[in-house]
């Protein structure tokens, strides 16, 4: 007989409206009957019988069986269980097999090689956070700054006999490290379990549980709080998009298909190995829904980062004609997909307005960071920021060119202010970007080393400047020449180099220091990300100089003025219009010698006049060292007055234009696309 009587956990769970189903399913420790013990409940609705079996009962799989509720939902109440022992399900299908499973709603597993499930206990982490979360509440993200640091927790540092580290040493070198170098967010790529090192989290096991890897559960807590409590916020890589097929996990896991959809149309990626959650099962929803707002309150994580959303969207994402079904109008949207993307949204900015859900959506589908208004395709998708990808595509296909033909292809650094404001973007360089023979951010840059070290700040510059939160991969903050590779950690070993090597890369870890500083000082770079009232171009249209000014303002109308040179030759003299008379002082320089340039650009005041160019009526004249960027700022405004002879007035110089204050239009089609 059934041992419980809670029957509105289960009826939420069995309707698809559980958003905290691993409090009802899973393992937790209970008293019965004036007894301790443990509390099994697992989701098999194939399954003609299931048992608990373990260390405990020497893992005979018929020794203790769990009793069927309903809807496929089975339960047993186990007396003297410790806490670490491990368990898995003997499921016994219909085909006559016995397989063993781990659970899916458990809290801890067995460190790889190992795959059973772990008894543990999640309360009695005492929190030290909560005036980070007071702050979280009272300011949310759009008008704040947002720098993400992205870190890969087994290869970030390892010890010296390069094995890696636990949550609490990383949390020892990695929390001071990142408030240093002034970044505002860490993202963590997955650190749900998962069993192949070589899926850097992304095939993943244990929706619930915290990888073994680096510690305990409470090991990760007190991570995320140390990170907290410095002020720094914590994304976490979340994957509801597909699952690997290693017999221990979700795959089939009562015989059958279960978590995944039993069309193999539907619920297969080919290329990946790997099977599509199936988003119209209300038990699977239930699953999901409860697996992100676990994170979210139970670690207090500010935010998921939704991988790879475009394979939930298409039915023929990765798929060939004949390889996937139709929807029901034709199309090749997954209507069921796009219902469980809405609804997620809605419940965790129900549960907790102050989180941030971010979409690695791929394509160009309308309105994925707008609210879910509608229903359906007409409806935005509910998530609050989205990577922007086509910048991303665009801006590495034009930093690995060789600067000659960057003239012909100078869209690739303006084009994205067609539809920057769109979404709400976050500018990502990610670690797709550094892996499988593409090379380190510093070894795309062409040229010599001191002019990858130069274009390493000046996109880096123009990538702060730029409307948009930002994330940056690890290691490209101090020039890692090799690729980022999940066995291996970071080479910090550049930074102790002695002579002009290590120069260089301590300059570079300066620089980065230094610009994200700055960045964090000046509201005119993030307080209005999203808006065309934070951005106006000066001068998009300079193929042949390969250069590019534009404004980025605050609210109060304070202005900063960002003038990037892509090009290896000096433009002295080059003349820019500019909103306001006055003195224009340079406040950043890529080019300077703390960070390994050579000092060269304006190094005083650069007083505007009565020249006509870009559409203004004033104009400053600079001087832009090859392959750099410079933020200049009116530090001294002149009285307003007009111009008391025309042909007086000195000619624009070098630009020689009269530049127009946008991009022209064109009908090209993002990259996004």
């Amino acid at each position: 007989m059934p041992i419980s009587n809670d029957t509105a956990p289960l009826a939420q769970f069995l309707a698809g409206q559980a958003v905290r189903a691993q409090e009802f399913l899973g393992s937790h420790p209970t008293v019965r009957g004036g007894q301790s013990g443990w509390l099994f409940r697992v989701w098999a609705p194939h399954a003609q019988a299931v048992a608990v079996m373990g260390d405990f009962n020497g893992w005979d799989d018929g020794a203790n069986p769990m009793a069927a509720l309903e809807g496929g939902v089975w339960e047993l109440f186990l007396p003297g269980l410790q806490q670490y022992d491990n368990y898995k399900y003997a499921v016994h299908t219909r085909s006559g097999k016995v397989l063993a499973k781990a659970d899916p709603y458990a809290f801890h597993a067995e460190t790889r090689p190992g795959t059973a499930s772990k008894l543990y206990d999640l309360s009695g982490y005492q929190w030290g956070d909560g005036s980070w979360l007071d702050y979280r509440k009272n300011n949310p993200v759009y008008q704040k700054p947002m720098n993400i640091y992205e870190v890969h927790l087994g290869s970030w540092r390892r010890t010296g006999d390069d094995q890696m580290l636990s949550y609490r040493d990383i949390g020892r070198y990695l929390v001071p490290y990142v408030k240093e170098m002034g970044f505002t967010h860490v993202e963590l790529l997955p650190v749900t379990e998962h069993p192949l090192d070589a899926s850097w989290g992304y095939q993943c096991t244990g929706y619930f549980a915290a990888t073994s890897r680096f510690g305990t559960p409470h090991d990760f807590m007190w991570l995320v709080d140390q990170l907290h409590q410095a002020g720094i916020g914590v994304i976490l890589d979340w994957v509801p998009a597909h699952f690997p097929k290693d017999a221990f996990g979700l795959y089939e896991f009562d015989g059958e298909p279960c978590y995944e959809y039993a069309d193999p149309r539907k619920g297969e990626h080919a290329d990946w190995g790997t099977r599509v959650f199936d988003y119209g099962r209300s038990e699977v929803r239930s699953f999901l829904y409860s697996s992100a707002l676990f994170w979210l309150e139970q670690y207090h994580i500010d935010g998921l980062r939704v991988d790879a959303v475009a394979s939930m969207l298409y039915l023929d994402y990765g798929r060939q004609d004949g390889q996937w079904v139709p929807n029901v109008f034709g199309g090749h949207e997954n209507l069921e997909a796009v219902e469980f993307l809405q609804q997620l949204n809605t419940h965790i900015f129900s549960a907790h307005s102050d989180v941030m859900m971010i979409a690695e959506e791929s394509t160009a589908w309308p309105r994925v960071s707008h609210p879910v208004d509608k229903g359906g395709l007409e409806g935005g998708l509910g998530f609050n920021l989205k990577w922007n990808m086509g910048w991303m595509n665009d801006i590495l296909h034009y930093i690995k060119m060789d600067p000659y033909f960057r003239q012909f292809n100078h869209h690739d650094i303006t084009f994205s202010l067609m539809y920057a404001f769109s979404e709400n973007f976050v500018l990502p360089l990610s670690h797709d970007e550094v892996v499988h023979m593409k090379g380190s951010l510093i070894n795309k840059m062409p040229g010599t080393d001191e002019e990858k070290f130069a274009g390493v700040r000046a996109f880096y510059t123009y990538m702060l400047t730029h409307p948009g939160k930002k994330l940056l991969m690890m290691g490209s903050e101090f020039g890692q020449w090799n690729e980022w590779h999940y066995e291996h950690s970071l080479d910090w070993h550049l930074l102790e180099l002695e002579g002009e090597d290590g120069d260089r890369h301590r300059a570079l870890k300066a620089f980065f220091q230094a610009v994200n500083a700055f960045y964090l000082a000046h509201p005119e770079l993030w307080e209005l990300d999203f808006s065309w009232e934070g951005f106006e171009w000066i001068e998009a249209d300079d193929n042949q100089a390969n250069t590019i000014a534009f404004l980025r303002k605050d609210k109060k109308g304070s202005t900063l003025v960002t003038v990037c040179n892509f090009s290896p030759v000096d433009r002295t003299g080059y003349t820019i219009g500019v909103p306001t008379a006055g003195t224009y002082t340079c406040l950043f320089s890529t080019d300077d010698p703390a960070f390994g340039g050579l000092g060269r650009g304006d190094a005083g005041p650069v007083k505007s006049q009565y020249i006509e160019c870009h559409g203004r009526e004033q104009a400053i004249t600079l001087s832009l060292p090859p392959m750099s960027a410079a933020i200049y700022k009116c530090t001294r405004k002149f009285p307003s007055r007009r111009k008391k002879n025309a042909e007086a007035a000195p000619k624009a110089a070098k630009s020689g234009k009269t530049a127009k204050a946008a991009p022209k239009k064109t009908t090209r089609k993002s990259k996004e696309s």
